[in-house]
């Protein structure tokens, strides 16, 4: 789950209201061009595709022939399939949007995009995805930090984790070449892959031997947000913790629920919801989980088993936040601050908040443009982000495994501080 090189690397998902109504994916037929010409077509069908459907009909004042003709031969003179996809990220990036992205099979969020916006591709699915969705992986988030890999995220009960690979880890190579999302396991999946790892900046290396799995990305976010929730023991009091990793889709929602009510945090005192990293896609109404005001419900069959129908969380809350939280995790984050469900802990949101369209170009590589500007209670948040309630720096290499965001919010719920 490595993220393309650029400033905003973990790709954010489109506001779950829009999804059906702004996602599109086409195909283009390749135009009649000059031999000297023909490389550019994917680029410049990208082009197209901005110029004819960016939110901004005046896209935000760029002269857009001048911008294709700079990045163009770029593109034409590039030797890989992500030396072009980086031309191409570098002409979107002119925009400084969010939304605006392209990604290729050597990425997992190429995989986690299209298992997103499965039902709008099922025409391509056999062509595209052969064997269906999935990537082989270990199951983290990656960050190039000064020029280094470091670990942002591990999810539960993935490879990754079982191995042992933490937060903060730098990556130095696997199977001794260097460290590809993709690459380093194709073709591994169940076999011993050797992930070389520094742990301490001026310690020693290290060897963890990993298995890759064959990922399908939904079904893999939502194991670890299953594996993700668990107690904390704190000062005589039972804190939950679960992690969101992704929210793109009510299903996510419904395993939230379903833990709190009848799953392993039903006995909790307190929660911890996390919603650093990964994808948004979150609709406001999952809100109304923590309305205290609205009336819980339940079935009742004859065999006497109850299942709620409208179930609400009454207990205090707690919200991690951090730069990589974005698009509609940010609706939720700005909601749960003004309206009071508790504190929030972390850093800045990333205002990464316009609505998207996916396109799947004619190479098969995905193109996301962003076709909506949006706002909140009349507010924009795209480019200003949400701040916490409680700021708590957390600096990513070598942390081991440490998580003082983490720490505050247990902190926080368990002895009632502030600050």
């Amino acid at each position: 789950m490595h993220a393309i090189a650029r400033e905003r690397s973990v790709f954010a998902p489109i506001y779950a209201a829009a999804v059906a109504a702004l996602l599109v994916f086409a195909i283009a037929s390749s135009p009649v061009l000059a031999r000297s010409e023909a490389s550019a077509d994917v680029f410049d069908e990208a082009a197209r595709l901005v110029r004819d459907n960016f939110y901004d009909p005046k896209l935000r004042g760029k002269d857009w022939d001048a911008v294709i003709a700079r990045h163009r031969p770029s593109y034409l003179a590039a030797d890989s399939a992500k030396q072009k996809s980086a031309a191409i990220n570098a002409m979107l990036a002119e925009l400084d949007a969010s939304h605006m992205i392209h990604a290729t099979p050597e990425d997992p969020a190429y995989y986690q995009l299209a298992d997103i916006f499965r039902f709008a591709i099922r025409d391509d699915m056999a062509k595209h995805f052969p064997y269906g969705i999935a990537y082989p992986g270990i199951g983290i988030f990656t960050r190039e930090i000064d020029g280094k890999t470091f670990v942002t995220g591990v999810l539960a009960g993935l490879a990754a984790d079982k191995a042992g690979l933490k937060t903060g880890d730098e990556i130095l190579s696997a199977d001794g070449a260097p460290f590809q999302p993709v690459a380093s396991f194709r073709d591994k999946t169940g076999s011993a892959v050797k992930v070389a790892i520094r742990r301490e900046k001026d310690g020693p290396d290290s060897v963890i031997e990993v298995r890759p799995e064959r990922i399908e990305p939904g079904k893999a976010f939502r194991a670890a947000m299953r594996d993700s929730a668990r107690i904390i023991e704190a000062n005589g009091k039972r804190i939950g913790y679960v992690h969101v990793w992704s929210y793109a889709g009510q299903d996510y929602q419904d395993i939230l629920t379903e833990e709190l009510s009848t799953g392993k945090l039903k006995e909790a005192d307190a929660l911890i919801w996390d919603l650093r990293d990964g994808w948004g896609g979150a609709h406001p109404r999952y809100l109304d989980l923590f309305n205290a005001r609205a009336p819980d419900m339940t079935f009742t069959e004859r065999s006497g088993e109850s299942d709620f129908a409208s179930f609400k969380w009454r207990k205090p809350v707690a919200l991690l936040i951090n730069g990589g939280t974005r698009s509609g995790k940010e609706v939720l984050t700005y909601g749960f601050k003004k309206y009071g469900y508790g504190e929030v802990i972390g850093t800045r949101t990333a205002g990464a908040l316009l609505a998207g369209r996916g396109y799947l170009l004619s190479d098969g590589s995905f193109l996301m443009v962003a076709v909506n500007d949006v706002a909140v209670d009349g507010e924009r948040l795209e480019a200003r982000g949400v701040t916490p309630t409680i700021e708590v720096p957390f600096d990513i290499p070598y942390a081991g495994g440490k998580d003082p965001q983490l720490d505050k919010a247990v902190e926080v719920l368990s002895e009632g501080t502030r600050g």
